[in-house]
């Protein structure tokens, strides 16, 4: 409780302290007073009373003026209250000079130990915060060399087969110039989905991971990403299956499809075979599963630990020949996350498959 008066303006830390204090002395006179009447020539348990509030004031407010104050409040009380017949304070050694030295230094105890736990929670929360924003420093590294690679790679092919174009044009064949162009459009292509990719990012709030969301049907959401993965790859195998009942999600439905096809092309980039890719949706109680499948190699070990999380981007160029996953999945771990989602990447034993989760009651990520 200390810890959340110390992040209000002084004025107001102490505001609140003072209205605290004068409850809970009120509240403690009250009470020793009723017990008192209840309970007539049994005063012994009254300062267990004035303790219990004492204690309180000491773990909520502000230094330990207000809690010294309030214990010679109470002494004050018990003084009035045990005098009250014989209209005489007793200040002898025997009298409450123990009782107050008590009070006192157990509300000093107190104070001291909340001020304490106080300091030590807020340096916890600093160091978690400093570790965090590390974290965050990390990963945007890390996602600047992906990009940065991820750039370079389809550029340089494009700049190599144009200039060779234009160098030896007169001196190809039809079919070495058919072969030029096609590698200049796929890798044209590429760049324009990681523009897409970078697109979908920048609809993300970078501070809250905040996100506009709507009640969308799955299947809709999941037919207009294979209509776009059928233009982008006319020859693409994609076997889907979807439940028939209408499913409604909150969700960024641009966002989603950036995901699912960002999945798709890797599972059919990357696979190495000529089966088709299955998209699996499943409906749970609480969220619905996307599952996207090859029937390939599989991932590569070494990868298998650092898929989202931006690291050794370079290993990501595979041996086929084929661009590498570059920013895709840490893009789509962003995307999910942002939605209270889930996402992971596993061999199953014919190949490589990813799943996300997506909750059904909207969640903090709604505007």
């Amino acid at each position: 409780m200390r810890k959340r008066i110390q992040v209000l303006p002084k004025f107001q830390q102490h505001l609140y302290s003072l209205v605290l204090s004068v409850l809970c002395m009120a509240a403690a006179a009250g009470i020793s007073s009723a017990y008192i009447c209840a309970s007539p020539g049994n005063s012994a348990n009254v300062p267990l009373i004035f303790a219990f509030f004492l204690a309180l004031i000491s773990c909520c407010t502000t230094g330990y003026v207000y809690g010294v104050l309030c214990s010679l409040f109470s002494v004050l009380w018990l003084y009035i209250i045990d005098t009250r017949h014989s209209c005489r304070l007793d200040f002898s050694p025997a009298g409450y000079p123990v009782t107050i030295l008590c009070m006192t230094a157990i509300t000093l105890l107190l104070g001291s130990l909340t001020s304490s736990l106080a300091k030590q929670s807020a340096s916890l929360a600093e160091r978690e915060r400093l570790l965090a924003e590390a974290e965050k420093e990390k990963i945007r590294a890390n996602l600047l060399r992906a990009i940065s690679h991820d750039l370079r790679t389809p550029l340089t092919g494009i700049i190599g087969n144009s200039q060779t174009y234009l160098d030896r044009h007169a001196d190809l064949t039809e079919e070495e110039k058919l072969s030029l162009m096609t590698n200049i459009y796929e890798d044209s292509s590429w760049l324009v989905n990681m523009v897409e990719n970078l697109l979908s990012i920048t609809r993300i709030r970078n501070e809250d991971m905040a996100i506009s969301t709507n009640e969308e049907s799955v299947e809709e959401v999941i037919g207009e990403s294979l209509q776009r993965m059928q233009k982008r790859y006319p020859r693409c195998r994609i076997r889907a299956q979807i439940p028939e009942d209408l499913i409604l999600l909150p969700m960024d439905a641009i966002l989603i499809e950036q995901v699912t096809i960002n999945l798709l092309e890797n599972a059919l980039s990357h696979s190495g075979t000529d089966e088709p890719v299955e998209l699996i949706v499943e409906n749970h109680p609480e969220w619905v599963s996307f599952t996207i499948r090859d029937h390939g190699s599989g991932l590569p070990h070494s990868l298998l630990d650092h898929l989202f999380d931006g690291t050794d981007y370079s290993a990501s160029h595979t041996a086929d020949g084929q661009k590498g996953i570059g920013i895709g999945l840490v893009i789509c771990k962003t995307i999910i996350d942002a939605h209270q989602g889930t996402l992971t990447g596993r061999n199953h034993g014919h190949g490589a498959e990813f799943t996300f989760t997506l909750p059904k009651k909207k969640g903090t990520y709604e505007n």
